[in-house]
């Protein structure tokens, strides 16, 4: 699961993209890509026609999932009450453990997309 704040922005299509370019090598560790922001359904449908995305991207619009998953991150670019989700990574396995987790301290930073492949090896 890649947790992103949202879309059409720079950073998040960034990243999205990097997942998009690398579905067939993590489909083949066995891992399906989901991306989860608190855009709405209508604007996530834009945003992955917009750039090609090859997985399926969900609506957190209730901020249910940011929540449990404890990746709120409010005043998102300085707009009072504006919650979003703080960029993540959960890897969860097919038990429903997470496995690995990584969370951004800063949302322009982008995951380390080599050690999320090496802790999918680890999973195998």
């Amino acid at each position: 699961m890649a947790f992103f704040p949202g879309a059409f922005t720079s950073t998040c299509t960034r990243e999205m993209c990097s997942f998009r370019d690398s579905v067939a090598k993590l489909s083949r560790l066995n891992a399906q890509v989901v991306g989860i922001s608190v855009n709405d359904p209508f604007t996530l449908k834009g945003f992955a026609e917009r750039n090609s995305l090859n997985f399926p991207l969900l609506s957190d619009y209730r901020r249910t999932a940011i929540t449990e998953y404890g990746v709120q991150l409010p005043d998102f670019a300085g707009l009072k009450g504006y919650t979003v989700a703080q960029r993540s990574i959960f890897i969860i396995d097919r038990d429903e453990k997470v496995r690995f987790s990584w969370v951004a301290a800063d949302p322009s930073i982008e995951p380390d997309y080599k050690l999320v492949e090496e802790e999918l090896r680890k999973i195998e």
